[in-house]
């Protein structure tokens, strides 16, 4: 692990405790960090355009200006972790780590298929979470969750006696 990916890591775990700080200072990132693409535009824009005598519209004097935005715009959402997951989004992320194809490319059957594990997955939680509060209502002991368990198909059929 490099010596920046422990300084996002620190970062990231401050921020944490601070979540609407946090919040704050990535929202100045990513306007920074689009102002200066922005700006590097409409100066390359006024640049090439004042090349060929057309008046522009823009009067911005430096191209330091937009590329300042967009260093310390890109240097706050790198160093808070923000950059990737702004921009890219943890779902598509997550999906590629996988080896899952996009939504736009699943079939409607694949898409219900998974819509429907999921409805099944969460009728199972709901079982075993009524499952634990009956135990506990009773008095019934962690080890004694097993059983009820079991009985509820929770373990995954592998019932282990």
């Amino acid at each position: 692990m490099g010596f920046f990916d422990k300084l996002e890591d620190k970062i990231r775990f401050w921020f944490s405790h601070y979540p609407i700080l946090y919040g704050f200072i990535g929202g100045i990132g990513v306007v920074l960090f689009w102002r200066g693409v922005w700006h590097t535009a409409d100066y390359i824009s006024l640049y090439f355009l004042n090349q060929t005598g057309v008046v522009s519209t823009t009067d911005f004097g430096s191209i330091w200006d937009g590329l300042i935005s967009l260093v310390i715009g890109s240097a706050f959402l790198l160093a808070t972790g923000l950059f990737v997951s702004n921009f890219i989004g943890n779902e598509i992320i997550i999906s590629g780590l996988r080896g899952e194809r996009k939504l736009t490319e699943k079939t409607e059957t694949e898409v219900r298929t998974e819509t429907g594990a999921i409805a099944e997955i969460r009728e199972e939680v709901k079982k075993i979470s009524k499952a634990v509060e009956e135990l506990s209502a009773q008095g019934g002991s962690p080890s004694s969750v097993a059983g009820p368990l079991r009985r509820t198909g929770a373990s995954g059929g592998k019932n282990k006696r």
